[in-house]
């Protein structure tokens, strides 16, 4: 934990007058881990969560016997998850680092005192002892598709993922473990970000062989960070950049899939754990092609500039240049985003003997259709207004 602490970069806050209160579980000390220090084994029940007790007909006023702290709740995928999970009862720990209304729409998903919003400082182990105080299940969705000034990839996908790793091995009432990686991580990946999530997977495994890792493709849905930064863009500007050739395959997922997988890989009788699943959409797709479903949605007709892989790397390379060098913060970087651009630049689809969706009893939807009916908003004349490609209508058929 030292080792970790060091590479954080930041010494442990002060704890605040809420995590005393924990101290009867978790004693406070200012020593950091070290070799002379116990080490601590998994304590990960076997059998998962499956002997809890559960109250109730099942619905959101039940009792799943569950108390799961999410780790990363308030992004994309975490308020899909944080439904799915107090639909069925459970309580959910919510950590948040923001502001106060970071987290409140999550409060409505369940029932009262279901959701239990708690602040906490990333880089205090305290604050995330105090965090898991009650929980019997943690599940880690932290993770970053770029960078900034205060957070690289490697402090939060990897070193983040292996100090909850840790800290829930010495807890000792930890049953389940769930790390959310990315399709594509690998050490010899050219993104940063896949590499930092390879290393978290390899160090969550280390510390907790029993924790089950989840690899989802590039997730689709309503805050997504593909199709609603292309059609922003297209809205905008009357075109769509295409980096390369668009001929790059990937494998998308709609997000509430990947948020059933999680709590089915859960509610098992702890069949899925040590195991790592690759969770892609039931279609393969070429970036072009998935270009051409989002013009479909927003009734536009498909016009593109293909760059050429090195140019577009040269259009975003000056933000990663300047990131840490200018006083003030970078913009945020939408489809000129170097890392991006690298993990996009090979193909990225699920491997033919990888542990899928079939492994947890889901059938993934298709994209076109519901998943991505959210593109409506950007019909420039409302829901109804214009038509699709397959809808083209000449001029002579006019009344």
């Amino acid at each position: 934990m030292q080792a970790v602490s060091k590479r954080l970069g930041h010494q442990f806050s002060k704890p605040s007058p809420a995590i005393f209160s924990h101290q009867s579980i978790y004693p406070l000390s200012d020593q950091c881990y070290s070799a002379d220090r116990p080490r601590y084994t998994s304590t990960l029940t076997t059998k998962g969560v499956g002997h809890l007790v559960r109250k109730g007909t099942g619905g959101r006023s039940s009792v799943s016997g569950i108390v799961a702290a999410v780790f990363g709740a308030t992004g994309f995928l975490g308020r899909y998850l944080v439904q799915q999970l107090a639909k069925m009862g459970s309580q959910v720990l919510v950590p948040f680092r923001g502001s106060e209304d970071s987290q409140r729409h999550l409060k409505l998903m369940g029932d009262l005192g279901q959701i239990v919003p708690m602040k906490y400082n990333p880089r205090d182990e305290n604050s995330i002892k105090a965090v898991m105080a009650k929980a019997n299940v943690v599940i880690n969705l932290i993770g970053r598709e770029y960078e900034t000034r205060n957070y690289s990839f490697e402090e939060v996908n990897h070193y983040m993922a292996e100090q909850l790793a840790m800290i829930s091995k010495e807890h000792g009432g930890i049953m389940r473990f769930i790390q959310l990686s990315c399709l594509g991580a690998s050490s010899s990946s050219p993104s940063k970000m896949l590499r930092s999530k390879a290393a978290a997977e390899e160090a969550v495994l280390r510390e907790l062989p029993e924790a089950t890792i989840m690899k989802p493709a590039v997730m689709i849905g309503t805050e997504d960070r593909i199709l609603n930064p292309w059609a922003h863009f297209a809205k905008k500007y009357g075109f769509l950049p295409l980096v390369g050739d668009g001929s790059t395959k990937i494998q998308p997922v709609y997000v509430v899939d990947v948020a059933s997988a999680i709590v089915a890989a859960l509610k098992d009788d702890g069949t899925s754990m040590g195991k790592v699943y690759e969770l892609g959409g039931p279609e393969i797709f070429t970036m072009h092609q998935l270009a051409e479903l989002m013009y479909d949605m927003i009734r536009e007709w498909p016009r593109y500039v293909k760059i050429p892989l090195p140019i577009a790397k040269a259009i975003a390379m000056p933000r990663e240049i300047l990131l840490k060098k200018v006083p003030f913060p970078m913009p945020t970087p939408t489809i000129f985003n170097l890392d991006f651009i690298e993990a996009f630049s090979t193909d990225t689809v699920m491997s033919k003997d990888a542990l899928t969706f079939d492994g947890l009893g889901i059938v993934p939807h298709k994209l076109k259709g519901y998943p991505v009916e959210f593109l409506i908003q950007y019909r420039k004349g409302g829901p109804q207004y214009g038509s699709t490609v397959s809808e083209r209508v000449s001029p002579e058929s006019w009344p």
